[in-house]
């Protein structure tokens, strides 16, 4: 039997890799397939124009340009949505030679990360996604980083410490799903002098003791729970102080792993000083993916992506241009 997972992550690839992929694209996508992506590109509807603004401009700018997958997963929506879904993070390489949806080229190799989740229909084709390419670590990669201000370390996604992300084949993925949602639950609760969340960490906590956090550009990477909280909690916090998240459209585990997006997630008000832009006092959402692996009861691996030129096009702030 042909596991989903695996001919969905082969089909997506072939979008880029194949001589000809008008040719490919009726195997893997319906004909009527929605994607929603970050900005600028918001919502293409139809496999035509999926062709036309996203796969033919990717394969123009970045030469050669290959998917490198470092997770992929797949199961059932534990949400209202239903359905079967596939997963994952990674990266498009390629030589960056063209501009990229406001992103002039660096004539360098480039590591586009990417984060993506994919309906399957009945017959096993994607017939809607939500997908958030890192523009703005694009940006920084070809020497043009939108950020005033810096917090983590800006590095690519590195695929899972054991190594094991690609279709797993091993481990409880309700066990593990179930065990993130904790964690989200108790972290709608927090002490706004000192950042902190019961249930977080310690003794029961959901959070392993060296836990390590991928962020997108912008945020950056951080190591262990004081890392996490120096780098991007307590920013994020003094930021959008009544930031409400977890609206969910597909939360998924698979083995050792889980996943959950929202379109969006967050509500907000820009209230605080973020990335070196001033409070605007705005109403804002956010659109989030998250990526776990879990080991013994605990999380210890968690890789991030936000739509941040949606979000700062909120501001007012068109970080592209």
């Amino acid at each position: 039997m042909t596991d989903f997972r695996a001919a969905t992550m082969s089909g997506l690839a072939d979008l880029l890799s194949a001589d000809d992929p008008a040719q490919t694209a009726p195997r893997i996508l319906t004909e009527d397939a929605v994607w929603h992506l970050m900005t600028p590109l918001d919502r293409v509807e139809g496999r035509d124009a999926i062709l036309a603004q996203v796969i033919l401009p990717l394969r123009s700018a970045l030469t050669a340009a290959r998917r490198r997958p470092e997770l992929w997963i797949g199961g059932m929506n534990r949400r209202a949505q239903g359905g079967r879904w596939v997963a994952g993070f990674g990266h498009v390489v390629g030589m960056h030679v063209g501009t990229l949806w406001g992103v002039a080229p660096s004539q360098r190799l480039s590591f586009l990360r990417w984060g993506e989740f994919h309906r399957l229909g009945d017959d096993g084709r994607i017939t809607e996604s939500r997908i958030i390419m890192d523009l703005p670590d694009l940006m920084r990669q070809a020497g043009r980083d939108p950020w005033p201000e810096k917090l983590g370390t800006e590095m690519l996604f590195p695929g899972p410490a054991t190594h094991d992300g690609i279709c797993p084949a091993e481990g409880d993925g309700e066990a593990s799903l179930s065990l993130v949602e904790r964690m989200l639950s108790d972290l709608h609760v927090y002490d706004p002098e000192t950042n902190a969340s019961a249930g977080q960490t310690g003794e029961g906590g959901t959070w392993a003791d060296d836990m390590l956090w991928y962020g997108p550009g912008g945020i950056g990477s951080n190591y262990l729970w004081d890392g996490f909280v120096r780098d991007h909690r307590a920013p994020f916090l003094h930021a959008f102080p009544d930031r409400k998240g977890g609206n969910h459209y597909c939360r998924l585990g698979d083995g050792n792993y889980a996943a959950v997006s929202g379109w969006p997630s967050m509500t907000m008000t820009h209230r605080g000083d973020y990335l070196g832009f001033p409070a605007t006092g705005k109403d804002l959402t956010l659109r989030v993916m998250d990526f776990y692996r879990c080991a013994d009861g605990r999380i210890a691996e968690n890789w991030v992506l936000l739509d941040y030129v949606d979000l700062f096009r909120q501001m007012g702030h068109d970080i592209l241009g």
